[in-house]
């Protein structure tokens, strides 16, 4: 296959850098690898990419553990866009990497992408802060960061100094600051340390319900909450909700959390906080503010329009009532 052979081959395009071939299924996927690939518009364009330009960045890989072929480390949607391009090989770097920065190679190359689902965030950060945690340092593939403090990182703070000349001189002060791996964390992908926290809690939850999160049918908050019920109790909550097609809101879910803790969630329970949402739902009728807006000045407030609406359904209600009055 003379034509795949020439898109992988980037043999001496990168000066000091070893790139050699290697067969797909030689190339097996990294344990645990959070991010999902799929056949959808975006990899139907990679595909349209290399069958034209080749690869043009090579797969990071090391090799597996059991000796047979090599892991991926970065490049699973180019491998996967490759297999459906027709190709039989494609470049790789093969790095000597622990499990540790394996990890956070992996992690770090796909936390760049424009769409993230936030399960794939969620066990990404999941791993990356425990691989931190386990090295007690920043790792990079090349260079390896100061020893850790408390289970965190050293950082060393910058201070600019007046030269003898005149000049400004950049030198580091001699305070150590010790940061928390979650919170270095924090840093590196742009979310408050919260934030990371509520993610990671999502992966307490059960598959079914991790997947309305990703279609955005459950609330991050809901969800938060519900990740504290034991396993079963999750299981009981879904067939409620799937059955009586219901989403229960951020204050109901944190009721369910609350009953599960006190040891009182039981699916009886869990049907009581879903009947009072549907007599709520009986007792309200929600007119869309936009839709009747238009009838009002600008100077009447919310309270005012209710009252002009109370006001003209009253004076309708009589209307109706003598006409048929005057029909009998």
């Amino acid at each position: 296959m003379k034509k795949a052979d020439e898109m992988c081959s980037l043999q001496g395009n990168n000066p000091g850098v070893d790139v050699i071939q290697v067969k797909l299924e030689d190339l097996h996927a990294f344990k645990n690898h959070p991010f999902k690939v799929k056949k959808d518009q975006e990899l139907f364009e990679l595909r349209q990419s290399i069958e034209s330009e080749g690869i043009l960045v090579p797969l990071l890989v090391r090799k597996s553990r059991d000796g047979v072929g090599y892991e991926i480390v970065s490049g699973h949607r180019r491998k996967e866009a490759a297999l459906w391009g027709g190709l039989d090989c494609v470049p790789v770097i093969v790095k000597d990497l622990s499990d540790d920065q394996a990890v956070i190679a992996m992690v770090d190359s796909n936390l760049h992408r424009e769409k993230i689902l936030p399960s794939e965030k969620a066990y990404a950060y999941k791993m990356r802060l425990e691989a931190m945690k386990h090295q007690g340092r920043e790792i990079t593939l090349d260079q390896i960061g100061p020893k850790s403090e408390e289970n965190g990182l050293r950082i060393y703070p910058l201070k600019v100094e007046q030269g003898a000349f005149g000049e400004m001189v950049i030198a580091p002060t001699e305070k150590k600051i010790s940061t928390r791996s979650n919170e270095m964390l924090a840093r590196m992908v742009g979310e408050s340390v919260t934030q990371i926290k509520r993610y990671i809690r999502l992966t307490y939850l059960i598959p079914k319900l991790l997947e309305m999160v990703d279609r955005e049918e459950l609330s991050m908050g809901s969800a938060v909450d519900i990740s504290f019920l034991k396993e079963d109790e999750q299981y009981e909550l879904f067939a409620v909700m799937d059955l009586e097609q219901w989403v229960p809101t951020v204050s109901q879910a944190n009721r369910i959390k609350r009953m599960s803790m006190q040891e009182k969630l039981d699916m009886d329970q869990i049907y009581k906080v879903f009947e009072e949402t549907q007599n709520s739902r009986r007792e309200m009728i929600k007119i869309p503010v936009e839709r009747i807006q238009k009838f009002f000045p600008n100077s009447y407030t919310p309270e005012k329009q209710i009252q002009t609406i109370e006001k003209l359904l009253s004076e309708w209600s009589k209307k109706r009532s003598r006409s048929k009055d005057m029909s009998l």
